[in-house]
């Protein structure tokens, strides 16, 4: 699928669905444009479609009117818009009628939302349908050429996520996360390193090898780096995503309900490798790394038990109170391996806790994090692009619940508080360094009918690197 800035008129062409972007009380003297928005006045709607008769052929024909100009409303118009546009071929939006601000927001905006609608992922079926639309032209004489080239590079970035998340977990193994990663991250000019057992047996990552263990898939690290920035030493931003890419629970064993839905338990490492690549794929002028380890999380006779403790690559040793909370373990090893870059920041994502799914629902994903500053960076870079983040308390007292008596900190702190207290547990391997962590457990996926990955919060993370530059 194409997409293309036009600076000429527009002309009608029936090869061509019309698609026609006003403002409130636009006039514009043409008979069916103004019939079209007589009618979204009658019907009390924002969008309408026809068909037309131009040279004895029907052509599509819509309009959308744009009654407040803010990115969220502007955002929800484009994705209903977006549902006319993928049952089209080829679309001509005309743009003349809407100011230079509007302009701007609604190809960043529309872009996104087909790119959205038109995601598929079918590669596991015998029977395919090709997708319908090929070619959407935006015809305006404003400047906009480089939100195109973001919002299709935010595009580019969700369906890498997507599709990663989407993968079953007999095809999604830890390996292939691995060299997919790889093989992505040399498809964008950057750089990989895989490192498997050996090599984090040598630096003493035994709280992600004890995740491992109770699987034949093996563990793996992987990390990637880019380099834009015009001084070579300039600190990077690194990303960390964790990448369990099943999790049954381990000896802790989930329920059965719905427990396939834990293949998307590797979405903050798949939401990592979508940013990272979006970021390079714009050549954005920045350093940035990205972090992931990965592995499955499985029951069998030499899988970690509760009780268990295990010393962490930063020398902490952790008491294994429940095996399912097994994404701080293998967050904590990847984070203390961040310091060797000494990085601007570190931001961490992951499907951590139900406890956030409990306090945010499935509309916004949590953050927390030891640097006021780097926080309030991502919640706005999160409402810049309507990627809803909400700020949760890190107080020191929250590490109470941690304590153990065996070891120098359990990895659960109880029922109260479960989200906060998974972050308080990463915030032991991130004192040296600004640090952010983004728990999307409730954001990562939908269940249901309409089940599949959703890409986020890859927008708010390539929001929040092209505010850095």
């Amino acid at each position: 699928m194409e997409f293309s800035i036009k600076t000429e008129l527009l002309q009608p062409q029936n090869n061509s669905s019309l698609l026609i972007i006003a403002a409130a009380n636009n006039n514009r003297n043409n008979t069916v444009i103004d019939t079209l928005l007589s009618q979204l006045d009658q019907q009390e709607k924002d969008f309408l479609a026809t068909h037309t008769l131009e040279q004895n052929q029907l052509q599509a024909v819509a309009v959308a009117r744009i009654e407040e100009e803010d990115y969220v409303n502007i955002q929800k118009l484009a994705t209903s818009v977006a549902c006319w546009a993928k049952e089209q071929i080829r679309i001509d939006v005309d743009l003349s009628l809407v100011s230079k601000a509007i302009v701007q927001k609604w190809v960043q905006a529309f872009t996104i939302a087909v790119g959205e609608a038109v995601y598929r992922f079918d590669t596991l079926k015998k029977d395919t349908k090709p997708i319908k639309l090929e070619q959407v032209h935006y015809y305006t004489s404003q400047e906009v050429n480089e939100y195109l080239i973001k919002a299709e590079a935010i595009v580019y970035g969700m369906n890498i996520c997507k599709d990663l998340g989407n993968a079953p977990g007999n095809v999604c193994t830890p390996s292939y996360l691995a060299s997919t990663a790889a093989r992505i991250a040399e498809n964008v000019g950057a750089s990989a390193r895989i490192m498997s057992t050996a090599e984090l047996q040598e630096m003493g990552m035994n709280a992600l090898l004890a995740v491992a263990q109770g699987s034949t898939a093996g563990a793996y690290l992987i990390e990637l780096q880019y380099h834009g920035a015009p001084e070579a030493d300039e600190k990077p931003v690194v990303l960390v995503g964790k990448g369990i890419t099943f999790d049954s629970g381990g000896i802790s064993l989930k329920p059965g309900a719905a427990m396939d839905e834990m293949k998307f338990d590797m979405c903050g490492a798949a939401s990592v490798i979508g940013a990272f690549a979006a970021a390079a794929k714009l050549k954005l002028p920045l350093n940035l790394v990205a972090v992931i380890p990965t592995c499955e999380n499985m029951p069998s006779g030499n899988a970690v038990k509760p009780g268990d403790v295990v010393k962490a690559m930063n020398g902490l040793s952790i008491e294994v109170l429940n095996t399912d909370a097994e994404g701080r373990l293998i967050l904590c090893d990847a984070l203390t391996y961040a310091e060797r870059f000494q990085p601007k920041a570190v931001i961490d994502l992951a499907t951590l806790t139900g406890a956030c799914i409990i306090a945010l629902g499935h509309v916004a994903q949590g953050v927390l994090g030891n640097n006021q500053p780097l926080i309030e960076q991502l919640l706005e870079a999160a409402n810049n692009i309507n990627d809803k983040t909400w700020q949760l308390p890190l107080f020191d007292e929250y590490k109470e619940q941690l304590k153990s008596n065996f070891a120098d900190l359990q990895n659960i702190g109880g029922r109260p508080a479960g989200t906060i207290t998974a972050a308080a547990f990463l915030s032991y391997f991130t004192k040296s360094y600004p640090w952010a962590h983004l728990d999307i457990a409730g954001t990562a996926w939908h269940s249901g009918s309409n089940k599949g990955a959703t890409g986020r919060p890859v927008p708010l993370l390539v929001e929040y690197l092209l505010q850095q530059v």
